[in-house]
């Protein structure tokens, strides 16, 4: 169950949090079209340059994905993003609009996470607890509850800050400070989120179905391959 959220966990019970990110291709494919675009505009001012070279770069990991028949998912969710971009900007005639979508995007992933604290499905247990093979069993403990609502607002606080950063700099059209902050606080900052987040949900050992035999114990290792502490 775990690989059906998108999150595994490492041989020392981390988050891998590099898969979670798609690893370094899907690395490359988040950050280089933004970081194109902003490159190119900052050192030409040539919008229509920038926004196309941008839209190329996507489209050729798209394609490359495509030729080794790997999953395209992630491209083309990343293609769909830069398109929307390159619209957006080339429709207004400001670079700063290039990032529109993404202001949109953090604020809905805000609402829906607050919305899931106030039904009583933070949307981080629900995750974690596949990992974790805790399942939905967390529901019932007040405690792992109240964790995993503190993880859901952590990844709450990672969208906010963005917010909180990036605003002010659209608002004064400094392109480059908004392109080069899009970038630092893109995945780089959602990951320290989501570490985070895991940490301040971790269970206690003697609450972890999947934890491992302390350290000492005669017990063998988990039953399952792949189970390991949180």
């Amino acid at each position: 169950m775990a690989t059906n959220s998108g999150l595994e966990r490492k041989d020392n019970g981390q988050i891998d949090l590099l898969k979670a990110a798609g690893g370094w291709r899907g690395i490359a494919e988040s950050v280089c079209p933004g970081l194109v675009f902003v490159v190119l505009f900052t050192i030409t001012g040539a919008l229509n340059v920038s926004l196309i070279v941008s839209l190329a770069v996507a489209v050729v990991f798209t394609v490359a994905r495509l030729l080794k028949r790997e999953t395209l998912t992630q491209a083309l969710a990343g293609l769909a993003g830069v398109v929307i971009s390159v619209f957006i900007s080339r429709t207004t005639g400001e670079a700063k609009d290039y990032y529109v979508p993404g202001f949109f995007t953090n604020a809905a992933y805000m609402a829906a996470m607050l919305i899931s604290i106030l039904v009583r499905w933070p949307v981080m247990g629900v995750i974690f607890g596949y990992v974790r093979n805790e399942g939905l069993r967390w529901r019932q403990d007040a405690g792992r509850m109240r964790a995993y609502r503190a993880a859901t607002w952590m990844l709450i606080a990672v969208m906010g800050l963005r917010l909180a950063v990036q605003l002010p700099l659209y608002l004064a059209d400094q392109v480059g400070a908004l392109g080069a902050t899009r970038l630092i606080m893109g995945l780089p900052l959602y990951a320290l989120g989501l570490w985070l987040a895991w940490l301040i949900s971790r269970p206690v050992a003697a609450e972890d179905p999947a934890a491992e035999p302390a350290s000492g114990s005669s017990t063998a290792g988990p039953a399952s391959a792949g189970t390991t502490t949180p």
